[in-house]
């Protein structure tokens, strides 16, 4: 009895370490990236967002930018991008999910994801709106265009 108990232990502590190695290897989804092609329009897959933010890479020129798209509790897709209206300037102005909210890691402020496009002007993720992208039905499509428009916010973006 004492050697089926023991056995259950072991079991047990060999699956919390492979959830932790999990965990601390980034395996959470956060950081998965997929990167546009360079010069290209951006297609996100509406399949793969989910209630986690999903973060797309994106170089115009000699500028890394980058997007983050997330399925708000309506079911709607949102994008936005990942640089603060009021810190872009900053080297740390972009946000990290942490639980249902964006934290931008220049101020601390935090942002509910259900709120990404929806709100303008402020302490935010600044929205991409509806008619600065496109929706086939299986895939949100934002312009190089567009993007590249945008470039200015990501000058000094990840710098620090």
């Amino acid at each position: 009895m004492k050697r089926i108990i023991r056995s259950k232990k072991i079991i047990v502590i060999i699956g919390l370490m492979v959830v932790m190695a999990m965990v601390f290897s980034g395996c959470s989804g956060q950081e998965e990236k997929t990167t546009a092609a360079d010069g290209a329009d951006l297609v996100i897959p509406k399949g793969e967002i989910t209630e986690t933010a999903k973060f797309y890479p994106y170089k115009s020129g000699e500028t890394d930018m980058e997007i983050l798209a997330v399925k708000a509790s309506d079911g709607s897709i949102r994008t936005a991008f990942n640089t603060c209206q009021v810190c872009q300037g900053s080297g740390k102005a972009y946000y990290k999910q942490e639980g249902n909210e964006l934290v931008c890691q220049n101020c601390g402020n935090r942002f509910k994801m259900d709120m990404v496009e929806m709100e303008r002007g402020g302490c935010n993720p600044v929205p991409i709106l509806k008619e600065n992208k496109k929706d086939d039905g299986t895939n949100i499509v934002i312009s190089k265009d567009f993007i590249a428009q945008n470039k200015g916010m990501f000058e000094n973006w990840k710098s620090q």
